[in-house]
């Protein structure tokens, strides 16, 4: 399997697990949602939009343009729907990008500033590989409030999308 198959995979997982995701926390009340709790966004809602965010930053970064984001977070949350939107929408950009890409264009470096300051580069294998471990670190977060609902998250672990959506 090549890079550009391998990282296209891994962003199939990427909106799967989101899908999976948003599917599940669509049956829990605004209130759980928005409820503050321990952990470092304060919510899942705000989880959820940080991992937006995040995608939306680097996706500025792979095009050239500019974010306009200061935080890697916004100062308000959006509902659970119109997150949901954003990254469904997020997720089918990502996949059409990689789905365009050559081979080569994996090893370009991409150049950009961190929200929190200072310079960074990394290739555009690099930013999709790290959008995918970005995703699958902060469900982690939003299974654990889950959890503490009392809700059982879903399975939505790379494992499971290879032998149920992938090998499928």
């Amino acid at each position: 399997m090549t890079a550009h198959q391998q990282i296209t995979k891994q962003l199939r997982y990427k909106a799967w697990a989101n899908t999976v995701s948003f599917d599940a926390l669509s049956q829990i009340s605004v209130e759980e949602l928005e409820k503050k709790r321990q952990t470092t966004f304060g919510s899942i809602l705000f989880t959820l939009n940080h991992i937006y965010v995040v995608d939306d930053i680097f996706k500025s970064h792979l095009t050239g343009e500019s974010h306009g984001y200061t935080f890697r977070n916004t100062e308000s949350c959006p509902t659970i729907d119109v997150i949901q939107a954003l990254q469904s929408q997020m997720d089918q950009w990502y996949l059409d990008y990689a789905g365009q890409l050559k081979q080569e264009t994996l090893d370009q470096l991409v150049s950009f500033q961190y929200v929190g300051g200072g310079d960074g580069a990394m290739t555009v294998y690099d930013i999709l590989q790290h959008l995918v471990n970005h995703g699958t670190y902060h469900h982690g977060f939003v299974s654990d409030m889950m959890y503490q609902i009392p809700v059982i998250p879903p399975a939505n672990d790379y494992t499971v999308f290879i032998r149920d959506v992938y090998s499928a």
